[in-house]
């Protein structure tokens, strides 16, 4: 009996109200094994007790049922932001620090250290994912020097210019997601000439000026690193969790680490780890190649303390579907691709509980 033989055997144990197994899940951190001991280390990011409960339980069983393996001993680990994310909800409660936005439950922000990792395809497509749960969901567009959500919805400047009854910007709406993004108001290619006070006031509008209604979930696409716009949104916006998006490389670590810190700074508790283009997938054999190397991913996570969340394939899909304006969870629902993000959607749900009774997981 292997560590590997291990995991597959755990594969057995359902995620509470799934029917994914804990391991797709990312819940098994690891797997210790020696002649004498088995620990399993479990990254549950669940607040609720009870489904922590459940999948220990459940482990427990499975674990019980191999033959020939000695003592096991089952952990659970926390995440390292939950004492900033209890700060920041104590702060909230006394009136002081960031703000909610009115009839938004939860707000979740991807991020990534850097630019050309796919962040805004991982938020785009993760939006689309938690609209097609049967959530309320809103997608903000905060990468205002480079807006890329109008090309990958399909909607084009002078498309998205309705108001209410009291003036306030209705956003667009594809695809059961609503979205606002710079990119409506300024035409195609021309560049955004401005300074931090001119940027704070539009991410103001966007997030007080906007009939968004009642969501379950407002997604926040972030530009990439660690500047005016996101000390402005962390500063002022609390945020429910925080996701960074990765690539393979090793040298991936230190944005990785950027992002992180980040997030831990503004107290905004971090869910984890997407890592894209994690390998890919010959369109015409269908065979995986690991381009940028196999585990870099995991690797970064498990050094910086947090759960890889998903593994999204580099396939040609995912591009053009963004290119002709429809995310690939819409365009190529039965897509690996598609079902990459419908994972890191489930992991997203359950980690920042919204949802609970209302949507039927699959």
């Amino acid at each position: 009996m292997t560590e590997s033989d291990i995991r597959e055997h755990l594969k057995s144990v359902k995620y509470p109200g799934f029917t994914r197994d804990i391991v797709s899940f990312g819940v098994i951190k690891s797997i210790a094994l020696t002649p004498d001991r088995l620990e399993v280390r479990l990254n549950v990011l669940t607040e609720n007790a009870d489904v922590a409960r459940q999948i220990v339980s459940g482990v427990e069983q499975a674990l019980a049922s191999l033959q020939g393996i000695p003592p096991a001993a089952v952990v659970i680990e926390r995440q390292q932001a939950d004492a900033g994310a209890q700060a920041r909800d104590l702060a909230k409660a006394m009136g002081k620090g960031p703000k909610g936005l009115p009839g938004v439950r939860r707000i979740v922000a991807v991020a990534s250290g850097k630019g050309g990792v796919g962040k805004s395809t991982v938020a785009s497509n993760l939006a689309v994912a938690l609209a097609r749960r049967g959530l309320r969901v809103g997608l903000l567009d905060a990468d205002l020097y480079g807006p890329s959500m109008p090309t990958m919805f399909g909607v084009g400047p002078g498309q998205a210019g309705a108001s209410d009854e009291e003036g306030r910007f209705v956003p667009a709406e594809r695809y059961g997601v609503r979205l606002v993004s710079m990119g409506f108001f300024v035409g195609e290619g021309a560049p955004l000439i401005w300074r931090g006070p001119m940027l704070t006031k539009a991410l103001n509008q966007f997030l007080m000026d906007v009939a968004w209604g009642e969501l379950d979930v407002m997604v926040l696409d972030l530009p990439p690193g660690t500047g005016d716009i996101q000390m402005t949104l962390t500063q002022t916006l609390a945020m429910d969790a925080g996701i960074i998006v990765t690539t393979p490389q090793d040298v991936a670590l230190a944005d990785v680490e950027r992002g992180l810190k980040m997030f831990q700074q503004a107290q905004v508790p971090v869910l984890g780890v997407v890592e894209n283009m994690s390998f890919h997938v010959c369109p015409g054999c269908g065979a995986e190649a690991h381009i940028f190397g196999h585990g870099g991913g995991a690797a970064m996570a498990q050094r910086v303390g947090l759960s890889l969340l998903g593994s999204i394939p580099l396939v040609r899909g995912v591009r053009e579907a963004g290119d002709a304006g429809a995310p690939v969870v819409a365009a190529e629902p039965a897509s690996a691709a598609a079902a990459a993000f419908v994972d890191l959607a489930d992991r997203v749900i359950e980690g920042v509980q919204v949802g609970a009774g209302v949507v039927g997981h699959a």
